[in-house]
């Protein structure tokens, strides 16, 4: 038996892959199938099975791709319904493949199809489970994705979530390897722990919610401080059910190279202008009204939480990114691409035309600033839970996912001096694209983030909640 694990860490998806005797399972497949497709080919192997342990709701699963490229049927557990073919699985069927068994265990709670697949060796010893979204290390899938106004509550989902881990992972031996969906970072649950796979025995000893001592208690701890999912989250559960085009065709349209001339003729009022640069490299210059996620951070996250999917994008990337760009957009279910500036910005520069930059500042001069100009504001785009462990004092909180298309941007004064920071500088830089792009020029980024500014001598931290209203 082989299995590895593909970890992405930008969104903190784990992929599986699994054989036995030349056959091969995937499971939860990102939407860039050829990781698996050439594993498969270099051990001389026969990708036979799709397993999908949910309809995702974070990424676009690359079962689709992956099936018509293996001919592989996707498997989901009961309940799962779909518009393209796929094989429903009853709850303690038995999948064989190779010398080794799969058995569905259908575990609904995170969402009504939820399943674990549990793996056994050829001498029936269960070896390991893969739970979805059912079970990370050290925390369980939030309950509320898949409510139903009138219909189900989360409080419903999460009694169901209960009765699956009792049936399904608490009976299971200690010993065996624990291989979730998803690993620190991911707002599939509240608090994941920092490891990417655990133990059955680990998780009965330290994850908080499998030692809840009854079904109401448990309830109470899964459901309590749940933020809202980010804003795709429901895009890419309905992409993930309804279908999708190939990545070959999104590649097609967003690799499409684009001259100054070319660019410009395409970028219309709804075109959304995105620069995939380092953030440092973008705040020196930038072309007018473009919005900054840069490759280097959770890019695929942001892009899915900030930008709107039923508008064009055109791409502004580092030399020999674009392909890179294109595919963890569409791994977060973009396909609006229409194509990427030839030459980069370094082209839009030479030809002379009309450019923005942002000035940086570093946290000793927003610190001396506050003590003479009467006009200076600060906005820490950082979580509330973050800013709520300390900031500055009369900083505002707006956090960065409140950003897309906000109407709170009106509650911004352009008159102020306004200073910008997050942790460490890349939210920061977005934060301040956007509000460029909104017409708000009168801006500072504060170099290194709050992490720079608490270490400077004299600086007063204090813990009170000051949000923008």
């Amino acid at each position: 038996m082989f299995i590895k694990q593909f970890y992405t860490s930008c969104l903190s998806e784990a992929a599986y892959y699994i054989e036995s005797n030349g056959e091969v399972a995937v499971v939860d497949p990102l939407r860039d199938i050829d990781a698996y497709l050439q594993l498969a080919a270099e051990r001389k192997a026969t990708i036979k099975y799709i397993f999908e342990t949910h309809l995702h709701a974070d990424f676009v699963s690359g079962h689709i791709d992956l099936s018509t490229a293996t001919n592989s049927p996707i498997i989901y557990g009961p309940n799962a319904v779909t518009k393209y073919p796929i094989r429903i699985a009853n709850d303690g069927e038995i999948f064989k493949l190779g010398k080794i068994s799969i058995t569905v265990l259908h575990s609904p709670g995170h969402t009504m199809e939820s399943s674990c697949f549990l793996v056994k060796d050829e001498n029936e010893k269960s070896h390991c489970i893969f739970t979805g979204d059912t079970l990370f290390v050290g925390d369980v899938g939030r309950p509320d994705l898949a409510q139903k106004s009138g219909e189900i509550t989360m409080n419903d989902l999460a009694g169901m979530l209960y009765d699956s881990l009792q049936k399904n992972i608490v009976p299971l031996s200690d010993e065996v390897i624990v291989y979730p969906a998803h690993g620190p970072g991911s707002a599939c649950g509240k608090n994941l722990g920092p490891e990417t796979f655990s133990t059955i025995g680990t998780e009965k000893a330290s994850n908080y919610a499998l030692k809840a001592k009854s079904k109401e208690e448990f309830i109470k701890v899964v459901t309590e401080g749940i933020i809202a999912p980010p804003n795709y989250f429901a895009i890419n559960a309905s992409i993930n059910k309804e279908g999708y085009e190939s990545l070959d065709a999104v590649l097609a349209a967003g690799l499409q190279p684009l001259t100054v001339e070319q660019f410009k003729l395409k970028t219309t009022k709804d075109t959304i202008i995105l620069d995939t640069r380092n953030a440092t490299e973008f705040s020196k210059g930038f072309l007018p009204n473009a919005i900054s996620i840069g490759l280097e951070g959770r890019f695929a996250e942001w892009a899915g939480s900030l930008l709107p999917y039923d508008k064009p994008l055109l791409l502004v990337t580092e030399f020999e990114k674009e392909k890179e760009t294109v595919v963890r957009l569409a791994r977060v279910g973009f396909s609006k691409i229409e194509g990427y500036l030839s030459g980069g910005f370094e082209a839009w520069k030479n030809a002379n035309e009309t450019m923005d930059m942002i000035i940086d500042v570093e946290p000793d001069e927003l610190l001396m600033d506050m003590q003479f100009d009467e006009k200076l504001s600060v906005l820490d785009v950082r979580k509330p839970s973050e800013f709520e462990d300390g900031h500055l004092q009369k900083a505002i909180n707006f956090p960065l996912n409140d950003f897309i298309e906000s109407e709170n941007f009106t509650t911004i004064d352009g008159n102020q001096n306004l200073y910008i920071h997050c942790a460490g500088g890349y939210r920061s830089i977005i934060a301040a694209s956007f509000l460029k792009r909104k017409g708000i020029n009168n801006l500072r980024n504060v170099l290194g983030g709050f992490c720079e500014i608490k270490e400077q001598p004299n600086v007063k931290i204090v813990k009170e909640k000051t949000v923008l209203s």
